[in-house]
């Protein structure tokens, strides 16, 4: 029992056990606890974009061959859109079967359209190809880390890390100085993960009192509906592919349950994104696939929002009694393709990316996304967590089909050989590059 205590995911577990019992008691005291989630999430994602920047630039001039980096990058981008194409069908298939809004008949006249004027404002910032695109620039160098927009600051290491590798030994300097700048950032990150208890432990007493369980109720299908879809397909899509590579989904689960927990905890998947680097390079992934496919896969590999996306869509539009014919399934799907890859770094990207999503499709009434406001942090939980789940596997997978994993270390570390907490894993020297 100490030793469970000791650990930082037993403090996580008992944290997230306080902040129901705290929001079930104490209801308003719990409400003020808030704060403790946010600064949390808020001083991990201080330090995520220049980690980002550091740990990319690292990994392309210690792999050499930028071939090499452009085959991993292509590689990934191919498995993003087949595997979240996967999830967008699942989730019209299981929207379509169980067919979770039928019967509702809702009087779109009795709905408030106030409550979505914050969310439909922004959602000219997510459709169109050529927006999503512009907005992968930033406007100046500057400026992406200010806004901390990881696609941008991606963009720029890309850039940054070639121009590096070309200078050769003369670059070494400061390449060197960037790995010692990346370790400093490593070792802030490990300082607040060990703050992880109390941001959990804010963001579950502030949920369970604000909402309570009793908001569950009112659309209690549609939630059930979405964590058995995610359960499905992680254990049976991801699971599949993981075997395929080789490995075992439940063992890298176990591996992963620290970082599982505390994006339970905040329905966020961001407060975790250093440490999943870190953790994924101590699995034996190259440090170079591990920074490009990692952050990457954040914007483009949503596999759990994707699935999301289209199951929320026909529940809407089987909520306000709107007739949708296969053309309309297959619209659907297209459109999703395209806004799910805008989700992340937008404020309340799920209900922003669902009102463009309705917005292509005019027959679905874009006022139906108020039925869904109210779950919206309830179906998070089970998005952020299986977004994260995603790109761990789709990194091991990559990994494994660019020949980037020592099949030895991983398979030692998730058979529980390596016992190592995470802070210890965030305090450890940083890899040194590996050369092609």
């Amino acid at each position: 029992m100490k030793r469970l205590f000791g650990s930082l995911f037993g403090q996580v577990v008992a944290a997230l056990m306080i902040g129901i019992l705290v929001g079930r008691l104490w209801p308003d005291f719990a409400v003020t606890l808030k704060p403790l989630g946010d600064v949390f999430i808020k001083l991990i994602k201080m330090v995520v974009a220049p980690l980002v920047f550091g740990v990319v630039v690292h990994g392309i001039v210690g792999a050499g061959d930028l071939r090499k980096v452009g085959r991993v990058g292509l590689k990934s981008l191919i498995y993003f859109e087949v595997v979240t194409t996967i999830a967008l069908t699942l989730g019209l298939v299981l929207a379509y079967v169980v067919a979770p809004g039928h019967g509702m008949n809702v009087d779109l006249a009795t709905l408030d359209a106030k409550s979505l004027a914050s969310y439909t404002d922004r959602v000219g910032q997510v459709t169109g190809t050529v927006d999503f695109l512009m907005k992968l620039v930033p406007t100046t160098f500057v400026d992406a880390f200010a806004k901390g927009d990881i696609l941008q600051v991606l963009l720029l290491a890309l850039l940054f890390g070639s121009g590096l590798s070309l200078l050769g030994e003369r670059g070494k300097p400061l390449a060197d100085s960037l790995e010692r700048i990346t370790e400093v950032l490593f070792r802030i990150i490990g300082f607040i993960v060990r703050l992880a208890p109390l941001g959990v432990l804010g963001a579950v007493a502030f949920t369970v009192g604000k909402y309570g369980v009793g908001s569950l109720k009112q659309l209690s299908m549609l939630v059930v509906l979405f964590y058995a879809g995610v359960a499905l397909f992680v254990v049976l899509v991801l699971g599949g592919i993981m075997r395929l590579a080789g490995f075992s989904l439940f063992k890298l689960l176990v591996y992963l349950r620290e970082e599982l927990t505390v994006v339970a905890g905040t329905a966020s998947s961001d407060c975790v994104l250093p440490q999943v680097m870190r953790k994924m390079e101590r699995l034996g992934i190259k440090e170079s696939t591990v920074g490009l496919v990692v952050p990457t896969g954040y914007s483009f590999n949503l596999d759990a929002f994707s699935l999301y996306l289209t199951l929320a869509t026909v529940f809407i539009a089987q909520a306000t009694n709107t007739d949708l014919s296969f053309g309309h399934l297959m619209l659907i799907l297209g459109i999703a393709l395209l806004t799910s890859k805008g989700a992340h770094g937008v404020p309340g990207s799920a209900i922003v990316v669902l009102a463009a999503t309705l917005s292509a499709v005019p027959e679905i009434p874009v006022i139906g996304l108020v039925l869904v406001l109210s779950v919206d942090w309830f179906v998070g939980i089970a998005r952020a967590l299986g977004n994260l789940i995603g790109n761990c596997v789709a990194t091991v997978v990559i990994a494994a089909w660019e020949g980037d994993i020592d099949r030895a270390q991983a398979n030692r570390v998730l058979n529980g050989e390596d016992t190592t907490d995470t802070a210890e894993i965030l305090d450890a020297p940083v890899a040194e590059p590996h050369t092609a």
